[in-house]
């Protein structure tokens, strides 16, 4: 009986310890990240992958917790470990390249793709948008309605006193109202801006 309970606690141990071995800890620029080997181990073509295997072509140093040092910057390389643990693509307001950067650095295949094509597809995006500015003549009396009738994207950019350079009847000063709107391409808005436009004169009376 004392040599089955022996083995029992001697099976214990050893399996305490297989659990302990598991759990890695980086120090990434003087951060601890704790993780698994499961985890690293997602991507294997990656430096993590490599370096949990004790790849001997890999010089690697640790700390005096035993933690592997890496001297990247920790704030980019959280998004990489969330990447091999779940797959998804979190930034956390993080510009992609310099995620896409340290991704190139631990070699994280299927992250480096993703970043590429979200800075394509952004890329893209910002070259097709541009900003229209539209410039509205009236009076004071009508800068309330002006104002109100703003919408669908249209911006308050600058109001101009005009009235030193122009005859004002009934003594209501005039004024320029710059105003603008982010468009995708021309062709696509000219005229739903020129309906807009037609109609806020319509209902100021500008002719």
């Amino acid at each position: 009986m004392a040599q089955i309970n022996l083995n029992l606690k001697n099976n214990a141990n050893i399996l305490k310890k297989q659990r302990r071995d598991q759990w890695i800890k980086l120090n990434v620029g003087g951060t601890v990240f704790l993780t698994t080997k499961m985890t690293l181990s997602h991507d294997a073509n990656s430096f993590l992958f490599r370096l949990i295997q004790d790849d001997k072509d890999l010089k690697t140093d640790r700390d005096e917790s035993g933690a592997f040092l890496i001297d990247r910057d920790p704030k980019y390389f959280a998004p990489i470990l969330n990447f091999l643990r779940h797959g998804k693509l979190v930034l956390d307001g993080l510009e992609e390249e310099g995620v896409l950067e340290e991704a190139e650095f631990y070699n994280v295949t299927k992250m480096i793709l993703l970043l590429k094509e979200k800075i394509a597809k952004r890329d893209s995006s910002s070259q097709d948008k541009k900003r229209v500015y539209r410039v509205l003549q009236f009076q004071e009396n009508e800068l309330t309605q002006m104002v109100s009738t703003l919408s669908d994207g249209w911006r308050f950019e600058q109001l101009i006193n005009i009235s030193q350079y122009t005859y004002c009847a009934d003594d209501f000063p005039e004024y320029l109202c710059v105003v603008s709107k982010e468009c995708t391409t021309r062709s696509n808005n000219e005229s739903n801006d020129r309906a807009w436009l037609l109609q806020l004169k319509s209902r100021m009376n500008i002719p």
